[in-house]
């Protein structure tokens, strides 16, 4: 299957998981057109100043692939800064938030998979 971008569901979300200003979120394919246990596919836009605050992932990974700009990564542990080009893991139970710190917007590829 072949989805043009301009025919991709385009959402916002404001305050996401509590977090600050408003996400875009841009659905490549929904859960009900994978076949895969997949929760979420898509690229999520945060501006200069926005976050997604902190969530867990129970029963799930969550891979981040950053595409544009710089960010701040809490896990709970320790703060990371990631760069386009940077990928990141979430699951087995584990929380993260992320917030844009950057100048310019950051752009995320996010895959939710399901155990």
């Amino acid at each position: 299957m072949i989805r043009p971008k301009e025919s991709m569901e385009n959402e916002l979300r404001p305050g996401m998981r509590g977090g600050t200003g408003t996400v875009s979120v841009q659905h490549f394919f929904k859960p009900d057109e994978i076949t895969a246990k997949t929760r979420l596919c898509a690229r999520l836009s945060i501006p200069p100043g926005a976050s997604i605050g902190t969530h867990q992932h129970v029963n799930e990974d969550e891979v981040y692939i950053i595409l544009n700009g710089e960010g701040l990564l809490d896990d709970g542990n320790t703060r990371t800064v990631v760069r386009a080009g940077d990928a990141v893991l979430t699951g087995k139970g584990e929380s993260h938030a992320i917030a844009n710190t950057g100048k310019d917007m950051l752009e995320i590829i996010a895959v939710i998979m399901l155990y």
